[in-house]
Formats: structure tokens, C-alpha cells, sequence
């Protein structure tokens, strides 16, 4: 029997899918219902270590969590994590496989549905209903011959959809209508209603407009979903929302973070950012890092050698070094820690041509970049202060030199991470680690704060889904999409 389904599609990106479907799969699943997301297709740099040590969008997690379920690679069975403004590492049902040019990746989509319908399947027999998220437009009718992530996937898994637009963007009758004209027919009985999401305002002053999509396009209105201010408190996945993450309190314990150009799990930022303690400043491109910084953070990054030539690009690199030479303290994480070293090899090419790159010299270590990944949820004691520490690592590349010896770090046996002889500069691969209000707090008050936050991560995104699963079931049809997905 097959398992009941619907996806959501979108008129372009961040209309907002990722939160519809987290909101109805937690709904769903306040019924009683055993609910899985999915997402064929991902495109981010904000992924997230599954328990099998995979790796998936960070929005397929949020949503897994709104299913309360352990998160599964075959979630979100391909994902693209950008590189180069044209190259993007392949990641397959948790595991990287290649990292290919665009053109490239065209040619090896086809290839890659095999994969995607296996892992539909496996989530498909553990559920008693499948919310899909697609990526991008449908309405990119330019890449639907070899589409996996839309119309494509719905085609080969037999899939009803509603189609999502934007308002708060402006435009969004000639998003859905406009829609509607590109795509052949059979696409558009595919899609069984529409919705419209982040109204701001009374939603029945949309009734005109609700009723002309409609008439235009014969597709059902599903809702009018209101702005939801709370979707701050869920992970974000894009980076165009990473302004939104600075706290800027004059006079606090000043962290200041370089906007990387492919920044990659920005959201160990969120609980620094909502310390009182701490004026968290993300600084954009072409402005230099503020002279009166007391910790400079380096976060992860999707190329360590395109992020090393992107810092001096912006002249970043000299604001770094005065700043460590001042006696200012640096933190780098994953890639940002790769960065600190003295040089960073690629001898295989895995992240662009061949090369090595020096380093910004602050840690007497250096990365060697090979095929291998390592993902894999860790947990262990911060050495200075005993504290226990949990996270993930989602890395290539190894790093090695005396100031390992001066281990940040310890799992089991081994120590992780390093330090220079004077502890002013550390730098780690694992990422998450600050979620931990005890291990944050020390690391913090070694640093002369008074930290008394209290992040509760978990329990806030849990408090939120079921906020937003009760705000969809007041805007949107249940019924009508209970009886489109066949349930």
C-alpha cells in the first residue's frame, strides 16, 4: 500500500517551505501521526551530523525534530554544499561523493534519482505520512529535463503538491499565476492548491487577490498564512539571514565574526548572540573587523583556501594579526581553525585546483586537505575547566603541529583541537559546542565575563513547532490536505 505523501513546492527560494513543512509535520504529528520530512534536493552550507555520522540540510533536522524523531541521512538524500560561485561538494544519502562544477552536476543529476527514490522509500515504509519540501522554483523550467528536486521527483514518485508564494516579497499573484504559465499541463494538475505565506496583516484583505489566483490558475486556495514572528527561534539554514544573528550590545564582551562568503554553521553563533554578556558583530564584506574587538571568531567555512583568499581580499587578514599582535584573543571553528595555522594543503584538488596556501600563521599547525570525511556526533571534557562538552564534526582535512600538544579539548583518549603556548589563540573542529549553558558560561567567564544566559535550545525550537503547528492549523485547510496527500 503506498504510503500517503504531499509536497511542498515553492515560486522561488525562501518563500518559506522549510517552515511550512516543520510546522505541519509537527502538526501531524501532535495527531498521533507518524510523520517523516523530506527534502530529494538541498543547496546549503548549514548542515547537520546525523546519529549514523551523515550529514543533511540543517532544515530536514529541524524538521525530523518536529516529527520527534532521530534525524536520517535519507532525509535529504542529495546535498549541495557550495564552494566556488560555480562548484558544489556532492553529498549522497549522508556521505560526500564528488565535488562537481555546475554543468558537471547537470550531467550527474539523472544518475543521482536512483538514490533519492531508494531513500523516499526507506522514510516512506517507517511513516504513515511523507511532507516533501522542494527546492528553488518550480518554474525553473530551464533545468526540468534532468530535475530531481521538484516537479521532477514528484513525477517519479507519483506526488500531489501545493505550490507556496511569498507576499511579503510583493508580487506574489504573478509568482503563482506566473507559474502556472510556464509549466505544461500535466505539472500544473500535479499541483492540487496553493498557498500564500508571511501576509502581513489581517489575512482577509487578501480575498480579492486569493480568489484571482484561483480563477487564473483553477488551483484551490489552501491559506493565507500570517507573518509568524517566530520563526527567529528556528535554525536558520541560508546565510542571507545571518544579520539577523548579530546582537549588538554597546559596552558587552565584544565578539566580533568575519560574514565569510560560503559560511558554513553559523548557527554556533546563536547562543553567543543571546548571552547579555556579549555584543555579538557579524561584519560584511568590505568593512574592515573593529579595532576594539576582544575575540575575533572565525566560523566554519565551505573552502578554507577560497575563504583565505576572500579574508585578504577584504584586508581581513591584516585586521586579524594586529588584533592578535594587541594581545586579542581568537577563536577559530572548523574551517576557521584550519585558517589559523601556518599553511593549508590540497594536493588532490578536492577543494579546486591543486594547491597550498599559506595560513594567517597564529597556530603553529598545519591542514592537509584529503578524500575522507569525517562526520560524527562527539562528546567529551573541555580541559581548562572540566566541563562536559557535546557537538559534531563535519570536516575534511587533517590537522597537525606542536601547538596540538596544547589540546583544547578531550574525547575518550584523544585530545582535539589546539592552542598557542599563551592559550590567546585556540581553534576546533567541533561545532555546537556553545548550545551547553555550563560549558559557554565557563568559557566565557575565563574570558573576564559574567555570563548568565540560559540558551535551552532544544526546548525553545520545541516550544516553537508547536506555536507554529497550531498557527498553520488556524490559517491553512487541514482537511483539504489531509485529502490531498491521500490520508
Amino acid at each position: 500500500m503506498k504510503t500517503p505523501a504531499i509536497m511542498l513546492q515553492g515560486t522561488g527560494s525562501s518563500v518559506g517551505k522549510s517552515m511550512l513543512v516543520a510546522g505541519l509535520c509537527r502538526l501531524f504529528a501532535n495527531r498521533g501521526l507518524n510523520v517523516r520530512p523530506f527534502k530529494p534536493q538541498n543547496m546549503s552550507n548549514n548542515a547537520a551530523a546525523t546519529p549514523d555520522g551523515g550529514e543533511i540540510g540543517r532544515a530536514q533536522a529541524t524538521q525530523a525534530m518536529a516529527c520527534r524523531v532521530p534525524a536520517s541521512v535519507h532525509m535529504n538524500p542529495v546535498l549541495l554544499k557550495p564552494e566556488t560561485d560555480i562548484g558544489s561538494q556532492v553529498i549522497v544519502q549522508g556521505r560526500r561523493l564528488t565535488t562537481a562544477r555546475a554543468r558537471d552536476y547537470a550531467k550527474l543529476k539523472p544518475q543521482l534519482l536512483d538514490s533519492v527514490l531508494d531513500s523516499f522509500r526507506r522514510i516512506s515504509a517507517e511513516a504513515d505520512l511523507v511532507i516533501v519540501e522542494g527546492a528553488g522554483s518550480t518554474a525553473e523550467v530551464n533545468l526540468r529535463r534532468s530535475d530531481i528536486a521538484n516537479m521532477g521527483f514528484a513525477e517519479a514518485a507519483d506526488m500531489p503538491v501545493l505550490l507556496t508564494g511569498d507576499i511579503d516579497r510583493g508580487g506574489v499573484i504573478a509568482q503563482i499565476v506566473g507559474t502556472h504559465v510556464l509549466i505544461p499541463e500535466a505539472e500544473r494538475r500535479r499541483i492540487r492548491g496553493f498557498i500564500v505565506n508571511r501576509f502581513r496583516g489581517d489575512p482577509s484583505l487578501f480575498e480579492e487577490g486569493r480568489n484571482l489566483i484561483a480563477d487564473r490558475t483553477g488551483w484551490p486556495a489552501i491559506g493565507v498564512v500570517p507573518w509568524f514572528a517566530d520563526a527567529r527561534n528556528l535554525p536558520a539554514e541560508d546565510a542571507v539571514e545571518l544579520a539577523d544573528r548579530s546582537s549588538r550590545r554597546p559596552g558587552a564582551y565584544r565578539i566580533v565574526v568575519p560574514a565569510f562568503s560560503r559560511i558554513a554553521n553559523f548557527d554556533d553563533l546563536d547562543p553567543l548572540a543571546g548571552e547579555p554578556g556579549v555584543d555579538l558583530q557579524i561584519v560584511p564584506a568590505g568593512r574592515p573587523l573593529p579595532g576594539d574587538a576582544d575575540l575575533i571568531l572565525l566560523p566554519g567555512c565551505k573552502s578554507t583556501t577560497g575563504e583565505l583568499a576572500f579574508i585578504r581580499e577584504q584586508g581581513w587578514d591584516i585586521d586579524i594579526l594586529a588584533h592578535a599582535r594587541r594581545g586579542g584573543r581568537v577563536l577559530g571553528i572548523c574551517g576557521g581553525y584550519q585558517m589559523l595555522g601556518h599553511t593549508v594543503s590540497d594536493p588532490d584538488g578536492i577543494e579546486g585546483a591543486p594547491a597550498t596556501v599559506p595560513g594567517l600563521g597564529l597556530l603553529d599547525v598545519a591542514t592537509v586537505m584529503a578524500a575522507d570525511k569525517r562526520t560524527v556526533p562527539v562528546e567529551g571534557e573541555h580541559l581548562s575547566s572540566g566541563e562536559t562538552v557535546s557537538g559534531y564534526e563535519i570536516h575534511i582535512g587533517r590537522t597537525e603541529g606542536p601547538d596540538r600538544a596544547h589540546g583544547w579539548l578531550r574525547f575518550g583518549e584523544q585530545t582535539e583541537g589546539a592552542a598557542s603556548v599563551d592559550a590567546r589563540v585556540t581553534g576546533t573542529y567541533v561545532h555546537g559546542l556553545f548550545t551547553s549553558d555550563s560549558f559557554r558560561h565557563a568559557f566565557l567567564a575565563a574570558l573576564g565575563t559574567r555570563p548568565d544566559g540560559a540558551y535551552a535550545h532544544d526546548r525553545t525550537v520545541d516550544r516553537t513547532l508547536d506555536r507554529l503547528a497550531a498557527h498553520l492549523d488556524a490559517h491553512l485547510d487541514i482537511d483539504a490536505i489531509t485529502r490531498i496527500a491521500g490520508l
